[in-house]
């Protein structure tokens, strides 16, 4: 079966979102749908696990994951920055970077602010832009 993160890299399939930010290494970008603030760091290179990153994956994942958090900090006013990598369902390494809205019912855990509808409404596309320019 193939990657839905490489196909992704490629703009194919249901994972496609606005691209932040990319190198020759890492891509930045954002979760499709209407929740603003969720962004995903991911290899070029399809490789499965944290520890399976070179010295220069990691480096370009790291400082590409302290942009992003940056950046969303920084537009949004959030009450908190997450981050985590879990590879569970996806074997591509893929970093998560989001935010939890001041008001977020606190009943939803820390993985589930997408799924509230009292999210700000937010241009994704122009935020995309601006986010582009913390890195």
């Amino acid at each position: 079966m193939e990657c839905a993160i490489c196909a992704k890299h490629r703009g194919e399939g249901p994972l496609v979102g606005p691209v932040v930010w990319a190198d020759g290494t890492v891509v930045v970008s954002h979760r499709p749908g209407r929740f603003p603030g969720y962004l995903f760091v991911e290899t070029r290179r399809h490789v499965a696990a944290l520890d399976e990153l070179t010295p220069e994956e990691v480096s370009a994942v790291s400082r590409a994951a302290w942009c992003a958090a940056r950046g969303l900090r920084a537009e949004l006013a959030p009450e908190h920055v997450f981050s985590a990598i879990a590879g569970r369902s996806v074997t591509h390494f893929h970093q998560h970077v989001f935010v939890r809205y001041r008001g977020t019912p606190s009943e939803l855990g820390w993985m589930d602010g997408p799924s509230w509808t009292g999210a700000p409404t937010v241009d994704i596309g122009a935020l995309c832009g601006r986010l582009a320019g913390y890195f």
